[in-house]
C-alpha cells in the first residue's frame, strides 16, 4: 500500500469519500468516464495512474462493462446446477448480445439462474416472467429456508429499537474492558473464514494509539454458493449494526463503514432504512443516550472485485486505491484505514455480538467444542430437497446438516464444495468423519470457511470444474504477487489444453505450481485455491488420469 496516497484519500474523511465518487460517476454507464477521473485525481491530489489503476480494476467501473444492460450470474453454483446457458439464450430475446455481462455471485445459490437488472436481483422462476421484468414490471422477491439446530444467536428475531436502547444503554455503562473481556471469554472466531478470535483483533485495536478509529464490515461475501451474509444484511440487519455500535465502544473507534458488494443491490435500501431507525432511536450521532459515546455510519457500495473479500484490499478499495493486498505486518488493527487503527471484521462475526454481551461470554462458550464456540450459519445450494441457510451449533455433524437439515439431495451428488471457492473438496465418504467446527476440517484436510456447501453433481467434470475454479482466481486476482497472477492463468492453461487437445500434463510441473502457489501467495486467493485442486486430485484420480503423462495422485501428497 501507499501510505501518502492513504493520507490524502481520508483528507476528506467517510463523508467526501473517493471510492464512492468513482463508483457514482460510473454509475450509468458501466465505466469511470476519463474527465471524470482526472477530476476526482485532481480533487483528491492522485495521479491520474492512480485513479486508472483503481477504476480499470472493478467490474462495475471498467470499460469492458460500457453500455452492459443486464448481467448473467457465472458462479460456481449456478455453474454446476448447469442453468446459465438457458438465461443467457433467453435474455439473448431482449438484448443485444453486447449489453449482456457477467457477475459472479449473485447470492440466488438456493434456485439458480440468477440474473441481474437495473440495480435488483432475479432467479428461479423470474425468467419466465422475462417479458414482464423487461417491460418495467415487479416481480415477487426470491424465497428460501431458514433453519436451526441449537441457540438461535442470528436467526432470533429482532425485539425493536425500544428494547435495543435499553441493552445498550447497559452496555455503555459498562466500562469498555469489560464488555472485551467478555467478548474474550465468548472465544468467538472469525466467521468469513480465517477463524481468529474476534476478541483478540479487538483488544490489538484498542491498544494500538490513532487520532481516530474505525469498525469495518467485510460484507463483499463472493463465494459463489454462500449468501448467509445477504441474509443478516437483508433480514436481520439490526443485530450487525449493533454489533458495529459495540465493538466501536470497546475499541474506542467512532466510526463505522459497511462495506457491502454491489452485486446484493436489495441490501443498501434496508440498511439506510434501519440505519435512519437507529439515528431516530437515539443510538446514532453525538453522546449516545447520554453516554458521551460518539458513533456514525457509512455505507459503502463495492464495485465488483472477490479480492475485497481479503480485508487489506478492502481497506485500500475505500481508500480508492486499485484493491491490491497489502504485505503485512502492519496490521489493520494497527495501521488500517487511512493508516488509523481499524478492525475488519465479516458480518456474522459482528452480528454475534449483540447475544453476547446480552447472554455472557461464558453462556455462548459454553455452546459447541472449546475450540469452535458458538454457532454457525450454513448456506445449502439447490441440489439439497430444502436448500436455505441454517443456523447450527458447533460441532454438529456434517451428516446431520446434509440428511436432516437439508433433506438429502435432490440429484446424485459426488462431492461438495465448502468454504468457497478455496475451501475443500469433500468426497461423500468422508462426511462423516466431519463436524462443524475450523478444527476438525482443517484436521481431516479441508476448509470450514464461510459455510457454504456447494454440490458438485455425479455427471460434472471435475476436470473441468478445477479449470473453472483457476479461471475464476485469475480474473479475481489482485496481481500484487506472482504465484498468484501467474499461476493461476498457468493452471487454466495446462487444464484447457489437455481438455480440448492431446496434451498430457506433466505431474511433476503441476505439482510444482500448486506448491509455489500454496507457499509463495501474499493472501488466501493464490494460497488456497491448491487445497480443493489437490482434493480433487486425491480423491477423484480416475477423472484426472486420461490428461496427465502419468498417474496425478502424487500431486495431492
Amino acid at each position: 500500500m501507499s501510505k501518502n496516497l492513504s493520507a490524502l484519500s481520508g483528507r476528506k474523511g467517510l463523508e467526501e469519500n473517493l471510492f464512492e465518487q468513482m463508483g457514482r460517476k460510473a454509475a450509468g454507464q458501466g465505466m469511470l468516464d476519463p474527465g471524470d477521473m482526472e477530476k476526482l485525481a485532481r480533487e483528491y491530489l492522485m495521479g491520474d495512474a492512480n485513479l486508472f489503476g483503481a477504476a480499470s480494476f472493478y467490474d462495475f467501473t471498467r470499460e469492458e462493462n460500457k453500455g452492459k444492460q443486464v448481467y448473467v450470474c457465472n458462479g460456481s453454483a449456478c455453474l454446476a446446477a448447469g442453468t446459465q446457458d438457458a438465461v443467457h439464450h433467453a435474455l439473448e430475446k431482449h438484448f443485444p448480445a453486447d449489453a449482456i455481462g457477467t457477475m459472479c455471485c449473485l447470492g440466488r445459490c438456493h434456485e439458480n439462474s440468477a440474473f441481474f437488472y437495473k440495480d435488483r436481483n432475479y432467479s428461479g422462476k423470474a425468467l419466465a416472467h422475462l417479458d414482464e421484468i423487461v417491460s418495467g414490471k415487479n416481480y415477487a422477491v426470491d424465497q428460501y429456508h431458514v433453519g436451526l439446530h441449537g441457540p438461535a444467536v442470528l436467526t432470533r428475531a429482532f425485539g425493536g429499537w425500544e428494547a435495543a436502547c435499553r441493552f445498550v444503554a447497559s452496555c455503555l455503562r459498562e466500562k469498555p474492558e469489560d464488555l472485551l473481556s467478555e467478548l474474550k471469554a465468548s472465544g468467538l472466531r472469525g466467521r468469513g473464514g480465517a477463524g481468529f478470535p474476534t476478541g483478540i483483533k479487538l483488544e490489538s485495536c484498542r491498544n494500538s494509539p490513532g487520532k481516530m478509529k474505525f469498525v469495518v464490515c467485510n460484507g463483499d461475501e463472493g463465494d459463489p454458493a454462500a449468501f448467509s451474509d445477504r441474509y443478516l444484511l437483508e433480514q436481520r440487519p439490526e443485530f450487525l449494526l449493533l454489533g458495529m455500535l459495540l465493538a466501536g465502544y470497546m475499541i474506542g473507534g467512532n466510526w463505522g463503514v459497511v462495506y457491502v458488494r454491489g452485486e446484493y443491490p436489495e441490501v443498501f435500501p434496508i440498511l439506510e432504512q434501519k440505519i435512519q431507525e437507529m439515528q431516530s432511536a437515539g443510538l446514532l450521532g453525538t453522546n449516545i443516550l447520554d453516554s458521551g459515546f460518539d458513533f456514525h455510519f457509512k455505507v459503502i457500495r463495492a464495485q465488483g472485485a472477490y479480492i475485497c473479500g481479503e480485508e487489506t484490499a478492502l481497506l485500500n478499495s475505500i481508500e480508492g486505491q486499485r484493491p491490491e493486498v497489502r504485505t503485512r505486518p502492519p496490521f489493520p488493527s494497527v495501521q488500517g484505514l487511512f493508516n488509523q487503527p481499524t478492525i475488519v471484521n465479516n458480518v456474522e462475526s459482528l452480528a454475534s455480538i449483540p447475544w453476547i454481551l446480552e447472554n455472557g461470554g461464558a453462556t455462548y462458550a459454553a455452546i459447541g467444542p472449546s475450540n469452535s464456540t458458538g454457532t454457525k450459519l450454513l448456506s445449502l445450494d439447490s441440489f439439497f430437497n430444502r436448500p436455505g441457510i441454517y443456523e447450527v451449533e458447533k460441532g454438529t455433524p456434517l451428516r446431520f446438516v446434509l440428511e436432516e437439515l437439508g433433506q438429502g439431495f435432490r440429484a446424485p451428488v459426488k462431492a461438495l464444495h465448502i468454504g468457497g471457492p478455496l475451501g475443500g473438496l469433500v468426497p461423500m465418504h468422508k462426511v462423516d468423519e466431519l463436524r462443524i467446527d475450523y478444527d476438525n476440517f482443517a484436521k481431516n484436510g479441508f476448509l470450514l470457511g464461510h459455510g457454504s456447501v456447494l454440490c458438485i453433481p455425479a455427471n460434472f467434470s471435475l476436470v473441468e470444474y478445477v479449470q473453472h475454479l483457476f479461471q475464476f482466481t485469475a480474473h479475481e486476482s489482485c496481481g500484487k504477487c506472482f504465484p498468484c497472477r501467474l499461476g493461476s492463468t498457468r493452471g487454466s492453461e495446462l487444464l484447457d489444453r489437455a481438455l480440448h487437445s492431446d496434451y498430457k500434463i506433466d505431474p511433476v510441473l503441476f505439482r510444482d505450481l500448486l506448491d509455489t502457489m500454496q507457499s509463495g501467495s501474499l493472501c488466501a486467493l493464490g494460497g488456497g485455491l491448491p487445497l480443493p485442486v489437490k482434493n480433487a486430485l486425491q480423491y477423484f484420480p480416475e477423472e484426472f488420469e486420461p490428461y496427465f503423462a502419468q498417474n496425478p495422485v502424487q500431486i495431492a501428497s
